[in-house]
């Protein structure tokens, strides 16, 4: 935990620099709506290199670069080095480095065994490890107490662009709005998980999400004692689909996306 801790801030460090200067950043198009940044690929550069330096026998899987290292290796980083990236370049300082830690345990079977999501703009640094538990900086984390859907804040990502699922979204947020206090969507997946490890949010759900969005936050909303499944109640890790809550809260928000999906999939084609 220390080698990540200190990976992840020195990142931050460069990436508050890029941070007050985000108009003069050089940005490209990824794809729809999905920027990448000059500082992006540089924190990403960043937390390969300091991390392969302090374990040169680990894997990788990032966002930017992809998968390196041994086909068959133990085990992995998985990197998101800018969580948050639309947030950031327009200067809205809500964004996040997160960094998960990947053990391999069969031949196709692995399982997540630490993580860690770093805000530099806050300096809130959220870090778990399997048995361990979660902590804020060296505060113990658990998600939030609260049974009654009335009272409860929800966190979740809008699809936008050409992202498809956005059919699904509408149908489930058609049927989470009533239910609850609010909905929020705050734009980096990485912190909404840390959050509801850290009862700020009672729950989130989103569809469709990539390994490095949510490695190191499902270990965090775990080791709080939080729930975690896909809407089937499969592993989110392997499928993209992610459902978290506290222990109550969970189980009836998936009840709530399920039932989104299968409406949707029900209605007449065309």
């Amino acid at each position: 935990m220390q080698v990540v801790t200190s990976a992840v801030r020195k990142a931050g460090r460069r990436l508050l620099r890029d941070f007050g200067e985000v108009e003069q950043l050089q940005v490209s198009m990824k794809g729809p709506m999905d920027f990448v940044s000059t500082a992006d690929m540089r924190a990403e550069q960043t937390l390969k290199e300091e991390l392969s330096k302090a374990r040169p026998g680990f894997a990788f899987l990032m966002e930017e670069s992809g998968a390196s290292g041994d086909a068959d290796w133990e085990w992995r980083w998985v990197v998101d080095p800018l969580d948050g990236t639309t947030n950031f370049l327009h200067g809205i300082p809500h964004w996040a480095i997160s960094v998960g830690i990947e053990k391999r345990t069969g031949t196709d079977t692995s399982e997540l065994v630490a993580g860690v999501v770093y805000n530099p703009p806050s300096d809130e640094l959220f870090w778990a490890e399997k048995g361990v538990g979660a902590f804020l900086n060296d505060r113990r984390l658990r998600v939030s107490g609260r049974k009654d859907m009335r009272e409860a804040v929800f966190a979740t990502g809008i699809p936008f662009g050409a992202v498809p699922r956005k059919v699904e979204f509408s149908a489930i947020l058609h049927r989470v709005m009533p239910q609850v206090a609010g909905v929020r969507r705050f734009g980096a997946a990485a912190l909404d998980l840390a959050w509801v490890a850290a009862g700020r949010f009672d729950g989130f759900w989103e569809l469709g999400l990539k390994k490095w969005d949510i490695a190191a936050g499902l270990v965090l909303v775990k080791e709080a004692g939080g729930a975690v499944s896909d809407p089937d109640g499969g592993d989110p890790y392997a499928t993209g689909n992610v459902v978290v809550g506290n222990q109550t809260m969970q189980p009836r928000l998936k009840e709530i996306v399920v039932e989104g999906i299968a409406a949707v999939k029900a209605r007449p084609a065309g």
